[in-house]
């Protein structure tokens, strides 16, 4: 039978379980020897990370943005028509993964979570990843979200998903970008009210030019989760970035505010000139609570792609 750390078959995707973590020959032989994993305490590892390392910074920003895009990148190459992809697996630990332009310094991310694996080795990357988003999220202010264990480390990256699954930020022009933000989530089975909903991560973190060549926050309060982005798209008004410190911008095409210390994405600025996403995009703008609650079912389901649910019992993220 094959060990669970060697388990590389999209076929053979584990079920989640609440705090325990079961091997795929445990299963298969029908006698269960649980690995109990501790998720409270895990958790407030991750929160001792940010704050420890939030303190060195100084400048205050902090890993909260980056913890939530590993766990959103680690999940969001899932593909629905063949199961492929998803967050099973860990995979960005190796190439080609670790290499996707996308993924442009996450490293920092996986790199901060060793000492974590290192003092919970019970744990799988690939749960470890997702729940750092998840203890982020929470920690700064968010919705308690519905997570469950149970994904599985594949040994190398022979089954990652094809590069060019994750979202850009532009696509060129409007149509262009609306319609890639659509295809990009719908092949993910979400729909315009999920997408708009987990966008709103946004609130969290800032771009940095030496990853994805943009620069910015999206809010004032970068690390607190808030319907703050919504109410800023809604209310500000947001102009192609022309300069930075006092000389011409050279980077790729962005939006600012009219303080110039805030940025919006041609994505972001999207949502606002689509009718159907602007609709959401107003809603939460108006409604923090109806965000948060769409929010934590739309980001469940985003952790949970690839990975089999339990038998006989629905995906957390419909327990609403």
């Amino acid at each position: 039978m094959m060990n669970a750390a060697k388990l590389t078959s999209k076929a053979a995707a584990p079920a989640l379980a609440a705090y325990t973590v079961y091997t795929l020959a445990d299963l298969n032989n029908n006698s269960i020897y649980a690995k109990e994993v501790d998720v409270k305490a895990v958790k407030q590892s991750i929160v001792d990370v940010i704050d420890s390392n939030a303190e060195k910074r100084e400048d205050g920003t902090s890993l909260t943005g980056t913890f939530v895009r590993l766990a959103w990148h680690a999940s969001g190459t899932y593909a629905k028509a063949d199961n492929s992809g998803g967050s099973n697996g860990g995979r960005m630990r190796f190439d080609p993964e670790a290499s996707f332009g996308a993924n442009a310094g996450l490293g920092v991310a996986r790199a901060a979570l060793e000492s974590i694996k290192e003092k919970y080795p019970e744990i799988s990357y690939a749960d470890l990843y997702c729940l750092s988003g998840v203890a982020a999220i929470e920690n700064a202010g968010g919705p308690e979200i519905p997570f469950q264990l149970g994904r599985e480390d594949a040994v190398d990256g022979s089954t990652s998903p094809p590069d060019g699954r994750l979202p850009d930020a532009d696509k060129g022009g409007r149509d262009k970008t609306v319609a890639h933000v659509r295809e990009v989530f719908y092949r993910m089975g979400f729909d315009d009210r999920e997408i708009v909903a987990l966008l709103g991560a946004h609130a969290l973190g800032r771009c940095h030019t030496d990853r994805s060549g943009y620069w910015g926050p999206w809010t004032f309060a970068e690390n607190t989760m808030s319907n703050e982005y919504f109410r800023l798209l809604v209310e500000e008004r947001w102009s192609p970035k022309v300069s930075h410190n006092g000389k011409p911008w050279t980077g790729p095409d962005q939006y600012e505010d009219a303080t110039g210390k805030l940025m919006m994405l041609p994505s972001d600025i999207a949502l606002i000139q689509d009718p159907e996403f602007k609709k959401y995009v107003e809603l939460y703008a108006k409604d923090q609570d109806v965000f948060f609650k769409d929010f934590a079912k739309a980001f469940s389901k985003l952790l949970a792609l690839g990975v089999a649910p339990v038998a006989g019992a629905k995906p957390w993220y419909q327990f609403w």
